[in-house]
């Protein structure tokens, strides 16, 4: 069997449910928690992820996820019944990035947020998706505890949880 990325890419889409899932449990409160920027607090990083996820989709197939181009981003996450209709636009959007496995690893060559021409391989962007999430995760966890909430445990929405739960199921 060829080693790919669908199994960390399998492993994202989990931890991200999972911390979705944990999000949910915390008081309204909670999404306004932040480590040490407070404009980048919980709700807006939760959304980010799933908001990025959907662009980095586009970027490497070409087939829009959630949004068209040119339609405005998916909607901020403001309240915890938000996370409900992120959580269903997280499994589209991760299930788009698992389909990009199938894909030739081709370079892409697009305009950036700073408006300059860059070349990027499909891989690298598919890689880039999955640390991207992973990052935010530890730092939405990071700013659950440096107000007080709960954060989700990162032991257990790590790569050995995930295959222990997945492969028992």
């Amino acid at each position: 069997m060829t080693i790919t990325l669908k199994r960390l890419l399998s492993h994202m889409a989990w931890a991200n449910q999972k911390t979705i899932t944990h999000l949910e449990s915390l008081s309204e409160d909670s999404l306004k928690a932040f480590a040490t920027n407070p404009k980048w607090h919980v709700a807006e990083i939760v959304y980010h992820i799933v908001d990025s996820a959907d662009h980095y989709a586009y970027r490497i197939s070409g087939i829009p996820a959630l949004t068209q181009p040119g339609d405005p981003c998916i909607d901020a996450v403001k309240e915890i019944a938000d996370l409900s209709r992120l959580k269903e636009q997280a499994v589209l959007v991760d299930k788009a990035l698992l389909d990009c496995v199938q894909l030739e690893d081709i370079e892409i060559e697009y305009v950036n947020y700073e408006d300059k021409l860059v070349k990027r391989w499909r891989s690298t962007i598919l890689s880039q998706a999955i640390h991207h999430a992973t990052e935010h995760r530890a730092q939405i966890a990071a700013a659950l505890e440096a107000k007080g909430y709960e954060p989700m445990d990162l032991d257990e929405l790590d790569l050995w949880a995930f295959e222990i739960e997945t492969e028992r199921s």
